[in-house]
């Protein structure tokens, strides 16, 4: 049987109109690829332009001096190398990227600080003679397995120079000095302070009764011996050393005191869904609220009232709080009685302590007095105020030039972050 034959299909010539159509296609898309081209070699050259500029103007940054203290420069490198550091250590069990940024812009606003305060502490040391040596500072790295960087041995040397100024501070602390043994509370008005009185003189313990009254949780109770200058304010040392032994002090007003409590006087004006459109003031006691209900009864106005007596924020525009939702006003208590309270009803004064108020009275009953042997806490204090005090006198008298702003400070964090991200 004969094979079929393959049929050939014979070439189609193009017409001149398909030439022409072709031909222009052609020439669309050359010129289309040389655009690209033109474009790319454009964009390449600007991202390179770019980069070699960011990276010029980045090391210049590293270069600038943005803290002088006394005349000891101190460049952006070291300030981003001692930042990680402290961002290193602030964040050691933190892996997410995010929380460190977040740390790291809280961190940024003290960094500086703590720059300023060891340099001075060493310059300080120095003036007075003491040195710490290099073989020290390199045992130390040595032993704490740091690197061996400036910002390292800078640290090492301010550790050994503040424990060798503790030594000298503490060698001149004689054995026994001048000491009362002193009983205190601080509370919210002259009533609570009138009660605590009252029980006490009914045979109560001072001392409980602190823990109980007081809105000031770190100056209460029984405060042992202490010299004049660990007393916690003048009002309290000049109580100690002056007042009658045995007796509690008549109240003692210190305006600026700060204490742990306050209360609010809250009225909601309107309510939709679940915000309410509230005013409302901060007092000081529940004495002082009581008296600005009664007056707001008596045809007060709310915000006169406000503007002169609360201690919140809003006290500059009367009070007014605008529109809120739960928890904007960060406290449970506020917000136990906004949202349930009836709409334009003043409430009755709100207790909150998570709030801070000022102004109160101190109650003070010395023990005793006389002179009393410096026990190794009282030593250990005295040493670290004594310390604290030279360092500010140090600084008052330095010269200090602080050269950082915020857009620097700023590229530093960012830098911080991804060295200390890079680590790890």
């Amino acid at each position: 049987m004969a094979k079929k034959q393959k049929k050939t299909i014979p070439e189609r010539t193009p017409t001149k109109h398909q030439l022409s159509k072709w031909q222009r296609q052609m020439k669309i898309r050359r010129i289309l690829i040389i655009a690209a081209v033109v474009f790319l070699v454009g964009i390449s050259s600007w991202v390179g332009y770019e980069y070699y500029e960011d990276y010029r103007a980045s090391t210049a940054a590293w270069r600038e001096v943005v803290i002088k203290v006394n005349g000891v420069p101190f460049t952006m490198e070291y300030f981003v190398d001692y930042f990680a550091m402290l961002l290193a250590a602030n964040t050691a069990d933190v892996n997410n990227s995010t929380i460190i940024s977040y740390i790291a812009n809280y961190m940024a606003d003290y960094v500086d600080d703590y720059v300023v305060n060891e340099e001075l502490l060493r310059q300080g040391a120095k003036s007075l003679n003491i040195t710490v040596t290099a073989e020290a500072i390199q045992a130390e790295l040595k032993e704490r397995k740091w690197p061996d960087e400036k910002v390292y041995r800078d640290i090492i040397s301010t550790i050994l120079s503040q424990e060798k100024l503790r030594e000298y501070f503490g060698s001149q602390l004689p054995d026994t000095m001048a000491q009362a043994h002193v009983q205190v509370v601080f509370v919210e008005s002259q009533e609570v302070a009138t009660e605590l009185i009252s029980q006490v003189e009914a045979g109560g313990n001072f001392t409980a009764l602190a823990a109980a009254f007081s809105c000031n949780s770190t100056v209460k109770g029984d405060l042992g011996w202490l010299p004049e200058e660990l007393m916690p304010n003048t009002l309290i040392a000049n109580a100690a050393f002056n007042f009658t032994l045995g007796e509690i002090s008549q109240p003692i007003y210190e305006e600026t005191a700060a204490k742990e409590v306050g209360y609010w006087l809250i009225e909601v004006t309107d309510k939709q869904d679940e915000k309410v459109k509230a005013r409302a003031m901060l007092l000081g006691s529940e004495a002082k609220a009581e008296w600005a209900k009664a007056e707001l009864a008596a045809g007060g106005n709310f915000s006169l009232l406000a503007k002169e007596f609360s201690q919140h924020k809003s006290k500059t525009s009367g009070g007014e709080l605008g529109w809120l939702k739960r928890g904007d006003m960060d406290s449970q208590d506020f917000d136990k009685v906004a949202f349930n309270i009836t709409a334009n009803k003043v409430s009755d004064p709100v207790k909150d302590t998570s709030v801070q108020t000022t102004g109160g009275y101190w109650l003070v009953k010395v023990v005793d007095r006389g002179d009393h042997e410096v026990d190794e806490k009282v030593k250990e204090e005295l040493i670290d105020k004594r310390l604290n005090d030279w360092l500010e006198e140090h600084k008052e008298n330095s010269t200090i030039e602080n050269l950082l702003d915020a857009k620097k400070t700023s590229w530093a964090a960012e830098k911080a972050v991804s060295k200390v991200l890079a680590a790890r």
